[in-house]
């Protein structure tokens, strides 16, 4: 197994490593909005409760100013305690109305969360092939973990906040220019500074957020790499390499994350000390005019009340600022896999043809769409044609493109020249969901799944619904896969994950088992029983025979054992099927194939 995963920088083109270009935050989150838009309600009422809640802080100023110039300068107790009452009720609305706010948000973004995190599922069903090939899967697990994570925690704080701080430094900047316009626009002195360290802050955190975000997904996939791969790194002492690996990932991501913290930390330099500057210089002034008596001890208390009360709403634009551009870049990196282009559907109008009945071939050619300008294509002018119920051993050297040929007839690649017909009709002009009903496939690399053994042989039956207990036991039998009775809850009995608790050749023949559960019209098997023991094989030959009597079916092999399962084999060389007939035929006639079998069948004479 790989040690390391590609970096972003070295990613496959439907990853960019960095944005594709300069874009608006705005713009981008403006793509949350089909998700936010059911809730939009509650989230406006949210945000109509935190502006109150914050407009009544403002509000205590104001009190204290009548407190000073009242009842301290008159000496009227009563008055006083009248104030301090007021104080309280607006301290205990203040934090009743933000409590109410949260209350408002919490079910509603967990919603949105879930929503965006099953419509990235659904629409990772639903990608090619080619897509996964090329994304790692960590980069995609971070996407739909903590991407989404971060963009709940946007809408239900830096969102509603950016607004709510808006208003009320705009509230709060109107009371004290009223109060005395003079030490208002001294405190509006350092506004221009202070958005010019916005405006280059964004834009330096922007690409420095994208990078982490990144580095994490990187880092995920080596994690997901080491644990499912964990019997490889025991195996060759490889634990040391693995480690080194991460820490050279995790070194970068806390370079990345402490250059995220310096930049933060610049920008709350900036936002304390300017404004601090700002109230400091009002505070001197209005000390020499009520000294003059040119103002009073009330609206200088009252002044610099406000002052302070804005401070929490100035100094929080930097992180506010900072998670806001977070939440852009991870909706950056969720619309870039919703944007790709899932499977084509097909038309599944057609659902019968003319022409020759059974799986044909008719001058098929396939290029991988990322493979290099001008490179040679995998497969070209494939022309074969498998009759009604019969069975067609594909032989080949190993890279010959047999296991491409064989996935591109459930189209889990398309063809770039040719076509395939199922009795006559383009599978192209068929829906997938219609042509995976009626081709089954086995692959040499089995992958199970976290559910019982039933469950995974029910998989081959569209998802279990037409696949009772019989059925299941009868492709148990057909696969030799009488080991399932053995285990502690028989076919309820849990396999774990990528089925690692199970033999290979175990593995395989459930996976067999998937393959024949739902009597398919068309059969594909890529070297299905490559894991077995000798005696084992020649079960699962033979009841195999008993299935491929009525099933068209592609077998690729790579014994005379299996090609032996066949009626005709097909040999593919370059890209190309260079010759087809009857296993004795093609022995006698064509050395290359004679050569693929010699090993043995010098044993099976």
């Amino acid at each position: 197994m790989p040690t390391t995963r590609a970096t972003t920088e070295e990613a496959g083109p439907d990853q960019p490593a960095e944005p594709p270009a300069p874009r608006s935050a705005v713009r981008t989150l403006l793509r949350l909005w089909p998700y936010v838009r059911p809730v939009r309600a509650r989230l406006s009422a949210a945000a109509l409760v935190a502006i109150v809640a914050s407009c009544a802080g403002l509000v205590i100023p104001l009190v204290l100013k009548w407190l000073v110039d009242g009842p301290v300068a008159e000496r009227d107790p009563a008055g006083v305690w009248l104030g301090a009452l007021y104080l309280l009720l607006l301290g205990l609305a203040e934090a009743l109305l933000f409590g109410l706010r949260r209350w408002l948000v919490a079910r509603p973004l967990a919603g949105v969360e879930a929503a965006m995190r099953a419509d990235l599922y659904r629409h990772l069903q639903r990608l090619p092939v080619a897509f996964h090939d090329r994304w790692p899967s960590g980069q995609l697990l971070s996407r739909g973990t903590a991407d989404l994570a971060l963009l709940r925690m946007f809408l239900a704080f830096p969102l509603t906040f950016l607004l709510v701080n808006g208003v009320t430094i705009l509230v709060g900047v109107v009371i004290m220019l009223v109060q005395d316009w003079t030490l208002g626009l001294v405190l509006l002195g350092p506004a221009v500074p202070v958005m010019v360290v916005c405006a280059v802050f964004e834009k330096r955190y922007a690409h420095a957020a994208r990078r982490a975000q990144d580095q994490v997904g990187d880092l995920t996939t080596v994690v997901e790499e080491s644990v499912l791969g964990i019997r490889i790194v025991k195996g060759f002492g490889r634990h040391r390499s693995q480690a080194r690996a991460f820490r050279e990932l995790s070194r970068t991501l806390r370079g990345t994350e402490l250059h995220k913290a310096r930049l933060l930390a610049s920008i709350w330099v900036a936002m304390m000390t300017l404004p601090e500057v700002a109230i400091g210089a009002a505070l001197v002034l209005g000390a020499v005019r009520v000294a003059d008596g040119d103002l009073s001890a009330g609206t200088l208390v009252a002044f610099l009340s406000t002052a302070l009360a804005l401070r929490w709403p100035v100094d929080s634009i930097g992180f506010l600022l900072a998670l806001s551009q977070e939440a852009a870049t991870a909706t950056e990196r969720y619309f870039e896999v919703m944007d790709a282009q899932p499977e084509s559907s097909g038309t599944a109008a057609a659902v019968s043809g003319d022409g020759e009945r059974g799986l044909r071939f008719h001058g098929v050619g396939f290029r991988y769409p990322d493979a290099p300008p001008g490179s040679p294509p995998v497969l070209e002018r494939i022309d074969l044609w498998i009759r009604p119920g019969e069975s067609m051993a594909l032989v080949g050297a190993t890279g010959s493109g047999k296991t491409t040929l064989t996935a591109l007839v459930p189209r889990l690649y398309e063809v770039t020249q040719g076509r395939i017909t199922l009795d006559g009709v383009d599978i192209t002009a068929m829906s997938r969901e219609q042509l995976r009903t009626r081709v089954a496939v086995a692959f040499e690399e089995p992958t199970l799944f976290s559910a019982t053994v039933a469950e995974n042989v029910r998989m081959g039956a569209g998802g279990g619904a037409d696949a009772d207990a019989d059925a299941v036991e009868r492709a148990l039998a057909v696969a030799q896969a009488d080991f399932v009775h053995a285990l502690p809850q028989g076919v309820d009995t849990q396999v774990g994950e990528q089925g690692l608790s199970l033999s290979g050749g175990q593995r395989q023949r459930l996976a067999l088992a998937r393959a024949v559960v739902g009597r398919p019209d068309f059969l594909v098997l890529d070297d299905p029983l490559s894991a077995l023991d000798v005696h084992t094989e020649a079960a699962v030959e033979a009841a195999l025979r008993r299935v491929l009597a009525d099933t068209t079916a592609l077998i690729v092999a790579h014994r005379p054992s299996t090609v032996l399962l066949a009626d005709r084999a097909a040999l593919l060389s370059g890209g190309r099927i260079t010759a087809v007939g009857t296993h004795h035929e093609l022995l006698r006639s064509h050395a290359e194939y004679a050569h693929l079998m010699s090993g043995e069948e010098e044993e099976g004479r």
